[in-house]
């Protein structure tokens, strides 16, 4: 008989009222959050809009604390700066965090960096972005390409800079022509721990406008069918890669995949340089947009590669 009634409340008339079943709205809010922690950042946030409960065990800083990288706070005081680390660390939810840092923001504020190349300094201005992947939370970095040594770029018979909105920093190299082509950079930083992968951002061909509609121009491009370009990584703990690959797809902007390195220490700073070269001076070449280098984890390599290049 017990069981028959356990599961209704009735009136004074006998009228059923509602049922004692648990329902999805009676979950503590600290049970919900544990469920959460499990979740990728997009699920998280579509689970919010279920209900009350959902919503505010969303915002439980434990669960954006497990989804920032484990040296975050070294992160925000290269993005914002030492005097800003403070505020954004202790005064900002761990939700806000997230979100503030997986918005692409300049290093030091967007101030002007100065770089020393080969006993040279320049001043590069805006050259470098970073930000956190807001589907993983993996820490992406774009360096554009007024940051790499590039052979000849201030003789404007060969190399000239273009303004472009096809590039997050609104200028790239565009190279027209010229025998010895070397491109060089390098990066230090303290990554979180992980599998890395290095990116040319490059295009054959020159992008313009006419009558509002994107156009791109071909009269210089030549010369990189005949010999692949050679890439070239190493770090500061000895890692050490070599490959080559033809550029091809003229007319679209192509990430090439220069060689991947690991990360196992987040507390130190790991130095890697960079190359792109072809240097066989039996004939020129011509006609390439050089944006940016690209490093990301390698499991984001199967979204940037739009077409497999012939590697040597």
């Amino acid at each position: 008989m017990g069981a028959n009634v356990s599961g209704i409340i009735a009136d004074s008339n006998g009228d059923e009222l509602s049922s004692l079943r648990p329902r999805l709205s009676d979950m503590p809010e600290s049970c919900v959050a544990l469920v959460l922690m499990h979740l990728d950042p997009p699920e998280i946030c579509k689970l919010a809009r279920l209900n009350r409960a959902f919503r505010g065990a969303s915002s439980a800083d434990f669960i954006w604390e497990s989804k920032l990288p484990s040296n975050y706070q070294f992160i925000v005081d290269k993005v914002l700066g030492s005097s800003s680390k403070t505020n954004m660390v202790d005064y900002l939810s761990k939700k806000h965090l997230y979100a503030r840092l997986c918005n692409p923001s300049p290093f030091d504020g967007g101030n002007k960096m100065f770089t020393v190349y080969r006993g040279i300094q320049s001043d590069f201005g805006y050259v470098q972005e970073m930000w956190l992947d807001k589907n993983t939370g993996g820490l992406c970095v774009s360096i554009s390409s007024k940051a790499l040594a590039i052979t000849g770029i201030d003789d404007r018979r060969y190399w000239t800079h273009i303004s472009t909105e096809e590039s997050r920093f609104q200028s790239v190299a565009y190279l027209q022509q010229i025998w010895w082509f070397e491109v060089d950079g390098e990066f230090e930083f303290q990554f979180p721990v992980g599998t890395y992968s290095l990116f040319f951002r490059l295009q054959l061909g020159k992008p313009s406008k006419r009558l509002g509609r994107r156009v791109c121009k071909f009269e210089h491009v030549h010369g990189w069918d005949i010999k692949p370009v050679r890439f070239l990584l190493t770090t500061s703990d000895g890692q050490h890669a070599v490959s080559q690959c033809f550029l091809e797809n003229p007319g679209h902007w192509v990430h090439y995949r220069v060689a991947d390195f690991v990360v196992e220490d987040p507390s130190e700073s790991t130095k890697i340089k960079f190359s792109l070269t072809q240097i066989d001076c039996t004939h020129t070449k011509g006609g390439l947009c050089v944006d940016s280098v690209l490093i990301c984890p390698s499991s984001f390599e199967k979204s940037l590669l739009g077409h497999s290049c012939k590697r040597c």
